[in-house]
């Protein structure tokens, strides 16, 4: 069966308050039962008391019982005075008690129904005993079932005051004061059941729509609708959820653009070198261009170019997901720049560019690196300014430690790059139209895999305009301890 988080919601709601409820009423019926039951033991006492006092009295008067027990009436009396709640008039029984023998007391009680309890009024309870335990009011049978309290006089026992047990409510407004408790309490938890299930209905739907808004988003965005947002309508943990759906949902759609563009990109950059190529090779099939050294070296520098531009696009797609391999080491970096600058150095011969070194060093740094990834790293610079600076400019390499960073800085001759266009440099396939273009400089991908391998070796990279009117490339890396 299938639930909705609602749903759910407003059970666990309901659930949880029918079980506060239900725990308040139980535990409000024994307080009151056991607080009422000390009420009434409370009352019985003062009642035993007072009819001690009474009888001690009444001892002290006539000096012995003898009148006392000839006298049930007196009895009867004293036992009614000696209730401070009595009415004016004794109850009925005690007037049934009148007319029955002397020697029988209490008198026999009425069988009560069955839906009722047993009214036992506490004068019915009370025999009087002498000093020696022998019976003044009450029954032989009755006597092992008694409670016996003294009744003193001149600090000597004269008789004793025996209570027969009562395990019921003894009276009629007691009765009626517990069930008209019963009935309140009863009705309490009702309305209380009703208000909470008003209350978990609310907080279901208060709690829930947020939830299902999320749910609603969460499959448009299954099915490729990125641009979707949730409102934040609070800063509590379903608004950071909120945000942070926002914030994936953002992530996908820039994830989605880029993934948009670099498809654009590749077969835009692939169409060009392959319609190069046809066309050279149409042409030498219709005979319009002959095959000569000089055409078979131009196909192979097109055949050249599309290899680095793949070449190129394998080693962004390996960097991107994190697959280049990456064996480091502590090296010296300052060795390996030297190696490939030698290297490189009849290209920069070839077009007149001199090349200035400034080493700001006073000791050898190593940093924990991977050499082979490092030398690709400024190959690709050094070809970034063999290709895009004008013959007869100039390289100026830089090297300094700032605390515990190794900085160089690559900085060239014109022509320089627009300052709102810096920040683009290092984005794939992007190349600025007056300085880069296919022949000399490629697909614009030799600064993205520069920005990923300094980032594999937790260092930074920026670009920005160079002193010398061209472009400076400045990278940081950690030195190792």
């Amino acid at each position: 069966m299938h639930r909705t988080i609602r749903g759910q919601l407003f059970l666990a709601f309901l659930v949880t308050t029918l079980l506060v409820v239900l725990g308040m009423y139980v535990f409000m019926r024994w307080s009151l039962n056991r607080g009422f039951s000390e009420f009434i033991e409370t009352r019985q006492q003062e009642q035993v008391t007072n009819v001690i006092e009474g009888l001690s009295e009444y001892y002290k008067n006539n000096q012995g019982w003898g009148n006392l027990a000839a006298d049930k009436q007196k009895w009867i009396d004293l036992l009614w005075q000696a209730n401070p709640h009595h009415h004016d008039r004794p109850h009925s029984w005690f007037e049934q008690a009148r007319t029955e023998p002397p020697d029988f007391w209490p008198p026999a009680l009425p069988e009560p129904p069955a839906s009722k309890k047993r009214f036992i009024p506490f004068g019915l309870r009370a025999m009087l005993l002498n000093a020696d335990k022998t019976i003044i009011f009450g029954r032989q049978d009755a006597l092992p079932q008694l409670s016996l309290q003294p009744i003193r006089y001149q600090e000597k026992i004269v008789g004793f005051l025996g209570l027969l047990p009562n395990k019921t409510v003894n009276h009629d407004s007691e009765i009626r004061f517990m069930e008209r408790q019963s009935e309140a309490f009863i009705l309490i938890a009702l309305i209380m059941v009703l208000l909470s299930a008003c209350l978990a209905w609310l907080l279901a739907f208060i709690l829930g729509r947020p939830l299902k808004r999320i749910t609603t988003a969460a499959k448009a965005l299954a099915v490729g609708r990125y641009n979707i947002r949730l409102p934040i309508e609070s800063t509590d943990e379903l608004g950071q959820l909120a945000q942070n759906f926002n914030d994936m949902a953002g992530a996908l759609e820039q994830s989605e653009q880029s993934r948009q563009r670099w498809v654009a990109d590749i077969s835009h950059e692939l169409r060009t070198p392959l319609a190069v190529l046809r066309g050279e090779l149409e042409a030498l099939q219709d005979g319009i261009r002959p095959l000569t050294t000089e055409a078979i070296d131009s196909l192979f520098g097109d055949v050249m170019r599309l290899n680095r531009l793949t070449e190129d696009l394998y080693q962004l797609s390996l960097s991107d997901q994190g697959a280049l391999s990456y064996r480091k080491i502590p090296v010296n970096p300052i060795e390996i720049l030297i190696e490939d600058l030698a290297a490189l150095k009849p290209e920069f011969q070839n077009k007149h560019i001199s090349i200035q070194w400034i080493n700001k060093l006073s000791n050898a740094v190593n940093i924990y690196a991977d050499p082979d990834r490092l030398s690709q790293l400024f190959r690709n610079l050094l070809n970034n300014s063999v290709n895009y600076t004008d013959p007869n400019g100039q390289l100026v390499i830089s090297v300094v430690r700032k605390i515990d960073k190794l900085v160089l800085n690559f900085s060239d001759t014109e022509p320089g790059v627009p300052e709102h266009e810096l920040p683009k440099l290092f984005d794939r396939f992007y190349r600025v139209e007056n300085s880069r273009n296919r022949y000399h400089g490629g697909a614009g991908l030799g600064l993205a895999i520069c920005s990923n391998i300094v980032e594999a070796h937790n260092g930074t990279i920026q670009a920005c305009s160079s002193s010398l009117k061209g472009l400076a490339i400045q990278i940081e890396l950690p030195i190792s301890l």
